[in-house]
């Protein structure tokens, strides 16, 4: 039986005028103006049979006119009108299935079609068509549609990652809320697999079957040892790209700069190439390259260095020696590694151990990282915690295990890739715009961007998660295909989601700064309606919850919070 079965006295008016997806509904009588509401949806006669076409009202206004008659006495005139973006078709039978809904439009309405209002009995119905269209194993479920309570609002669970995602929101908008109600649903697949970037620790509350949570270590998880096992990851500096090397290493205001790189380049060659003849690796030797992921000994290449800077060569007379091309243009490199090689705070990446210099560390760090629920039996899900990373050096390490993901999919053989999502909270701090960008966020944002524009056919998938979108990189938002927007107060927020909103839609996204809390609007490739939806509650909630203040304020603080924290400070440990 047919969805919707208007007959001509439910009419609201009439089509007056048609665009492309836009029309012009003319309402005759000024009480059935009062049923249309901007953002609610309407039904608009096609110009085939068996078809309705879905809108959403973007606008509705009432024009006084004046008309003077030949008598010149002048009558008052009212002109209602609705404007009505088209966004799908309603077809009563498609194949064997009955009452399908369609993201197309296969044809415009007529002048003189019938427009009416999709609300009561008929809207709860096409609510329902649009959750069992969804809700077919494919399901990705974010909460209740606020057109109707009654009826779950699904995503399909397969476009929503294939053609990456944006999620953001003002600070307490509920923008980590809906980002661990998805982590939830994902924890639950047999084979899931994604890696989610924790700036702050806040999902460190998230507990699911599914699920593993790792930190990149910091000092207290260096000096007690921890290892992969217990949770503390440790990224070996020999991971870094020769540009991400450079980029830690090399002061590029120094005269000596390009010479310093240029020795860097050669001396961290022929160290992996020593560590591979060492090793008896012949099979590699021939074709690994400075941006290999082959361990060498971070002492070696101090000593070559330091060889370097102090070479002497013999000189014009005999007997005598005089500087080497590169003496002294050394010293500051030399100094800058020493440094970060002793600076605690960089412990994961040049004092996790002789474990780290084995050739088979890659495989015990990506089998952990990359995993999947079935194949790690610990869990698809992988929350990393970056709380205790420097600022300074933030991107290059985020981005290095962007990296690792991507060319772990990419050196894949095709029929044996397993997808990877990889959830980009904060994303502003380590992919900004390129005017915002200094050394370590340029390798950063190269990494991201290729990731953006190639990742979909090698299986990996972003969702970028951001409180100010307009600082985020603009590459990376274009090449999303699904935005789900909670609250933005910020105009520059608010008019980078607007451009991303197809040009019908813009009007759809005025509502931005008047979103409740947990309130988002969800457009994309993976939603079958451009939606305003309530957000459910997750099973547990992240560590972003606003502090509310005026009732702490009437409590008593707890004791000694001061000097644990003094404490935990200098150990540079929570406890």
């Amino acid at each position: 039986m047919p969805l919707f079965n208007y007959t001509d006295e439910q009419a609201l008016g009439k089509v007056a005028s048609v665009d492309t997806t836009t029309v012009v509904v003319e309402v005759s009588d000024s009480e059935l103006l009062k049923r249309l509401q901007v953002n609610r949806l309407a039904v608009l006669q096609s110009a085939k049979p068996g078809q309705h076409l879905i809108g959403l009202i973007s606008q509705v206004t009432r024009k006084k006119l004046f008309d003077i008659e030949e008598s010149d006495e002048e009558k008052n005139n009212e002109q209602n009108l609705c404007k009505v973006a088209l966004i799908g078709t309603m077809l009563d039978r498609d194949g064997e299935r009955h009452n399908v809904f369609r993201r197309t439009l296969e044809s415009v309405p007529e002048i003189d079609a019938n427009c009416f209002a999709l609300e009561g009995a008929e809207l709860t119905a096409f609510m329902q068509v649009l959750s069992n269209a969804a809700a077919d194993g494919k399901s990705l479920t974010l909460g209740k549609y606020t057109l109707d309570d009654n009826a779950t609002a699904y995503l399909n669970g397969n476009k929503f990652f294939q053609r990456h995602a944006f999620i953001g929101g003002s600070t307490g908008s509920g923008k980590s809320w809906t980002t661990a109600k998805i982590i939830e649903q994902m924890a639950k697949l047999q084979a899931s697999n994604a890696i989610v970037f924790d700036l702050h620790g806040e999902y460190a509350p998230l507990q699911h079957d599914g699920l593993k949570h790792y930190k990149v270590a910091g000092p207290g998880e260096v000096e007690s040892g921890k290892t992969i096992a217990d949770g503390a990851i440790y990224l070996p500096y020999w991971l870094l790209s020769y540009e991400a090397l450079v980029s830690l290493f090399v002061d590029r205001s120094d005269q000596n700069a390009p010479n310093q790189a240029m020795i860097m380049s050669r001396e961290v060659n022929s160290a992996k190439q020593r560590y591979l003849e060492d090793g008896g690796h012949a099979d590699i030797l021939h074709s690994f390259t400075v941006d290999s992921p082959v361990p060498f000994d971070i002492r070696v290449l101090l000593q070559s260095l330091g060889d370097i800077n102090s070479q002497m060569v013999p000189g014009a007379s005999a007997g005598k020696q005089k500087q080497g091309e590169f003496y002294g243009k050394l010293s500051r490199l030399i100094a800058r590694l020493e440094n970060k090689v002793t600076d605690r705070r960089l412990g994961f990446l040049f004092q996790g151990g002789a474990d780290t210099l084995e050739f088979d560390w890659l495989a015990k760090l990506t089998d952990a990282l990359l995993g999947s629920t079935k194949e790690n039996e610990q869990g698809g899900i992988k929350i990393i915690d970056f709380s205790e990373v420097p600022s300074d050096i933030l991107p290059l390490i985020v981005s290095l295990v962007a990296r690792l993901a991507f060319s772990i999919q990419q050196w894949t053989p095709t029929e044996e890739r397993h997808p990877v999502a990889l959830l980009c909270d904060e994303a502003h701090l380590y992919i900004p715009q390129r005017n915002m960008a200094g050394a370590a966020d340029d390798i950063s944002i190269d990494i991201f961007e290729r990731i953006a524009k190639e990742g979909r056919k090698y299986g990996v998938s972003l969702v970028v998660i951001s409180q100010r979108p307009s600082e985020v990189n603009k590459t990376m938002l274009s090449q999303c295909s699904n935005f789900v927007s909670m609250r933005l107060t910020n105009a520059d927020d608010q008019s980078v989601v607007k451009r991303l909103l197809p040009d019908s839609l813009g009007g759809f996204s005025d509502v931005l700064p008047t979103l409740d809390t947990g309130e988002a609007l969800v457009v994309g490739d993976a939603s079958l309606l451009p939606s305003r939806i309530r957000i459910d509650e997750p099973t547990h909630k992240p560590n972003s919850g606003t502090v509310d203040f005026w009732d702490e304020w009437q409590t008593d603080a707890r004791d000694g919070r001061i000097a644990k924290a003094i404490d935990n400070w200098r150990k540079q440990n929570i406890q």
